[in-house]
């Protein structure tokens, strides 16, 4: 029975999961709620599980129906990254690619594909903008970007497609006069709480109303990782920042990296992916700059300072 279980079936669960109702899902999918009532069901049947709860106002997943969601995902991605790399493969070669880098990945790192790329490709023009958050995705959802190489959101846009590429190391920082510089021991996060925290703000509506990474309930958002950079070097607040832009400064004494409860010692590795339209993803140019930049993932974890040599 679980050879006849379907993409669509597949599909379907995911659209039911993530929407939170079998009438959200249809209008999603485009189709009545019988049917997908109907093939949820189906799947159910098929692998002999009960994926929803249906006894309240709206199905919830059961916890048989969570673990097997993590893999349905798995499934569909795979399925959706090897059609979109035969589609890639097969197509011309683009006019011009146009991608959209995360600001947290190393400049100089993208310098140097760009090098190759300009190499590989002499008559494709290129064309790259530096975003943050949901701003490298947004331009992707636009049709303005052939991909977006970002650090995975928790929540990907539908008709969207991530693929992983690599990670960076985030750490926790401050000026080496802030206060928090002096701490003794693992700096608890009521301590952090008193302390103003400096966190990049997104521009697009993608992340409205969702939080990451804030511990303090006192910020100051910034639009620019450069302008966080300064205001972490002037003591204004702490903050997270991209191992590779700060090491210079931990290093010289300008910055402090800080040891805070219950984030591992040595930072967080923040996976980033390349995340592209189902539909329309990259063609040979942009997959062989996606390619190159899997190749890469020791030169991102230590590129150069925001401010240069």
């Amino acid at each position: 029975m679980l050879d006849s279980v379907s993409l669509d079936q597949l599909r379907t669960f995911l659209a039911a999961a993530d929407e939170g109702s079998f009438s959200a899902a249809a209008r999603r999918l485009r189709r009545t709620q019988s049917a997908v009532s109907e093939s949820i069901a189906n799947l159910e049947v098929q692998l002999a599980v009960a994926l929803f709860d249906r006894s309240g106002r709206y199905p919830r997943l059961t916890r048989e129906g969570t673990i097997l969601l993590a893999d349905a995902r798995g499934v569909v991605a795979g399925v959706d990254g090897m059609k979109a790399r035969a589609k890639g493969i097969s197509g011309g070669l683009e006019a011009e690619l146009a991608a959209v880098i995360d600001v947290f990945f190393p400049i100089n790192v993208i310098a140097e594909v760009a090098r190759e790329f300009r190499d590989q490709f002499p008559a494709t023009p290129l064309r790259l903008y530096v975003e943050a958050l949901g701003g490298v995705v947004q331009p992707v959802i636009d049709g303005r970007a052939s991909f977006g190489l970002v650090v995975s959101l928790p929540t990907l846009p539908a008709g969207l497609v991530a693929e992983r590429v690599t990670s960076i190391d985030f750490v926790m920082v401050a000026s080496v006069d802030h206060p928090l510089a002096t701490h003794a021991g693992l700096i608890p996060r009521d301590e952090l709480a008193r302390h103003v925290q400096l966190v990049l703000t997104d521009r697009s509506d993608l992340s409205a109303g969702r939080e990451f990474g804030v511990m303090s309930p006192s910020t100051w958002r910034l639009a620019d990782l450069f302008a966080k950079h300064a205001f972490l070097l002037s003591g204004l607040g702490w903050g997270g920042m991209p191992l590779h832009a700060v090491t210079k400064d931990i290093t010289e004494g300008r910055l402090v990296e800080l040891s805070i409860q219950d984030v591992p010692p040595g930072g967080l590795k923040l996976p980033m992916s390349a995340v592209y339209r189902n539909a329309a993803p990259p063609g040979p140019a942009g997959r062989w700059m996606i390619e190159r930049l899997k190749q890469c993932p020791n030169e991102s974890q230590s590129g150069g300072s925001l401010t240069g040599p």
